[in-house]
């Protein structure tokens, strides 16, 4: 069949009844009864008014289905099977769904019409020669634009050379991994953490020391080496420690930078959301209080505009510079020089910094609601851990009894969406639940929060009795 065979693709539309039929040199009603019972199989679908269509049914598609097993492929090498082993440790940012998604700003009070007419800008007065090639490491103003806007708003001087842009911190992660570790070398990261973080690193095969946290940030006086394990690389969230809230001390801080200093390592520091957790406040960076410079800060526009726009950055090492343009230039090559442009006019325009104003105040706005509601709604079998720091998620604690990998998958199937807290472990695990707010309206954080206290409340009571 050619449907099935994909010989006719998804979405397609196909002949009215009349006209196949006539095609055909067949009745009508032959036709008809054809098309019920393609229906009936779920290969095609009928929509009133607009004819019949050949269903989409790729979300049943399985990539094994299609191999041939009488073929002999290469085998897949041990870093490719890594990734594929590791890539379920990643929270799927895919659902068209937002409630309540950790990590999204308020995308409904992004300056469209802003960022618009400063693309109609650029596209009205491009010329042929800017369709070519990029540089990889980024365009030059938005480079300088943002080491102008990191000095003025994080206190952190650098050169703009050192600026790398990238499509977020994903891929800063990527590079500096593969620029600094072999498979086996020893890197340290705080736990819990992101999961994409440790999805990164255990991917590239790396030996992890997770270190736990206490209310200063990361315990490095918890970590045991053996005398073949020296640490290339520490992975840190200082002003912001995901999804506790924790921010690190400054002795903290200076113990860190001695730690790297004496374990001659590398120092990621992944600042991903420092405008909202420092507003208003004047936190000093790793980065700033680095006087070797061996800090890796990281940033991103996407959690700060909207996913979609795929912009972040990396100031990074002299050391690290030409291995990290290198690694570019060998993979994505450049991120979009309109985005950059426009990126780097919607900073020097002062709206960014407005608009970043406006996703504080809307935040906290709506974390204030979304408070309010959930106490009003749930019982004591789950409670919302207080935090140091401002942020877009909220990390709400289960007892060890509860599964929270169960409760986010009911949730997902009522389109709902909560992380589970304990796919932030390497090792040791709690149950809870993160929770974003911030991309949610007001009436809809009411709705949702009343719906998955319906479904939580008599799940939970059923799962405690397990």
């Amino acid at each position: 069949m050619k449907i099935e065979n994909k010989e006719i693709p998804p979405h397609s539309l196909l002949p009215s009844t009349r006209n196949l039929a006539e095609k055909l040199s067949v009745s009508r009603s032959t036709i008809i009864k054809a098309y019920d019972f393609l229906i009936l199989e779920g290969f095609i679908e009928s929509k009133k008014g607009a004819g019949y269509w050949v269903s989409d049914r790729e979300t049943y598609f399985s990539p094994h289905e299609e191999i041939d097993e009488e073929i002999n492929y290469p085998e897949l090498s041990k870093k490719g099977k890594s990734f594929q082993e590791n890539v379920s440790l990643i929270n799927s940012t895919s659902e068209k769904f937002v409630a309540f998604r950790p990590g999204l700003p308020p995308l409904d009070i992004f300056p469209v019409n802003q960022w618009k007419k400063l693309s109609n800008l650029y596209w009205r007065n491009i010329k042929s020669s800017a369709l070519s090639y990029s540089d990889s490491s980024g365009i030059e103003a938005l480079k300088k634009n943002i080491a102008n806007y990191l000095n003025l708003i994080r206190g952190i001087k650098c050169d703009h050379h050192q600026v790398i842009i990238v499509s977020g911190s994903l891929q800063s992660l990527y590079l500096v991994g593969n620029a600094l570790l072999n498979t086996g070398d020893t890197m340290v990261m705080e736990n819990p953490t992101f999961p994409n973080v440790h999805s990164i690193f255990r991917s590239l095969q790396a030996n992890i020391k997770a270190l736990p946290i206490d209310d200063e940030g990361i315990m490095l006086d918890k970590l045991q080496l053996t005398e073949k394990e020296k640490p290339k690389l520490l992975h840190v969230t200082p002003s912001n420690h995901y999804p506790t809230g924790i921010q690190m001390s400054k002795k903290r801080k200076l113990e860190v930078l001695e730690w790297a200093h004496k374990n001659e390592s590398i120092i990621i520091e992944n600042d991903y959301d420092h405008e909202i957790s420092n507003w208003r406040t004047k936190n000093e960076s790793l980065f700033s209080l680095d006087h070797e410079n061996r800090t890796v800060y990281l940033g991103t526009f996407n959690r700060l505009l909207h996913p979609s726009i795929r912009l972040g950055y990396m100031v990074v090492p002299y050391y690290l510079l030409e291995v990290i343009k290198a690694l570019q230039k060998h993979s994505h090559r450049f991120v979009s020089p309109s985005n950059q442009v426009v990126m780097s006019q919607f900073i020097e325009k002062n709206h960014l910094y407005n608009h970043v104003k406006n996703v504080v105040s809307i935040a906290e706005e709506r974390k204030e609601i979304f408070l309010k509601n959930f106490k009003e709604h749930f019982n004591e079998n789950i409670t919302i851990k207080p935090s140091q720091a401002r942020s877009l998620h909220i990390l709400a604690e289960l007892p060890d009894t509860i599964s929270d990998k169960e409760i986010s998958n009911v949730f997902y199937h009522q389109n709902i969406i909560a992380h589970p807290y304990s796919k932030c472990f390497i090792n040791t695990e709690k149950e809870g639940l993160i929770f974003g707010y911030s991309c949610v309206r007001n009436p809809v954080i009411s709705k949702k929060i009343n719906k998955m206290a319906r479904i939580f409340n008599p799940k939970s009571e059923e799962l405690l009795q397990h």
